[in-house]
């Protein structure tokens, strides 16, 4: 099995549940794990990690509230990229989220 990723992939985007995350907009890193079955003496199938980062930065849009909804589009739109891959695991994490306690990140992955 062969497996492509991009990770760390940064973005910065006015997504939150509360006001002021839409006024401060938080920073997000995101991790894309793609799996596809390969064969010895055949051609191994191409997964194009540029494809990965524009799908990411499309996903990132002032509508959205939840990381789960980040991370469900993002492994939804892979998938169909890749209708090739196995198995894809994606991981959304927002960097230091306003919370009364000091926190590096909250994070949801979805694998499937």
């Amino acid at each position: 099995m062969l497996s492509v990723s991009l990770h760390g992939i940064k973005i910065v985007a006015p997504i939150g549940m509360y006001a002021e995350e839409k006024v401060h907009p938080n920073t997000f890193e995101v991790d894309v794990d793609v799996w596809v079955r390969t064969e010895e003496g055949k051609e191994w199938p191409f997964i194009d990690y540029a494809i990965i980062n524009d799908i990411v930065s499309a996903v990132f849009t002032p509508d959205k509230e939840m990381l789960e909804e980040l991370v469900q589009q993002i492994h939804t739109s892979v998938q169909q990229e890749f209708a090739d891959a196995e198995k894809v695991r994606v991981c959304v994490r927002k960097l230091h989220p306003p919370l009364s306690n000091s926190v590096n990140y909250s994070q949801v992955c979805w694998e499937k």
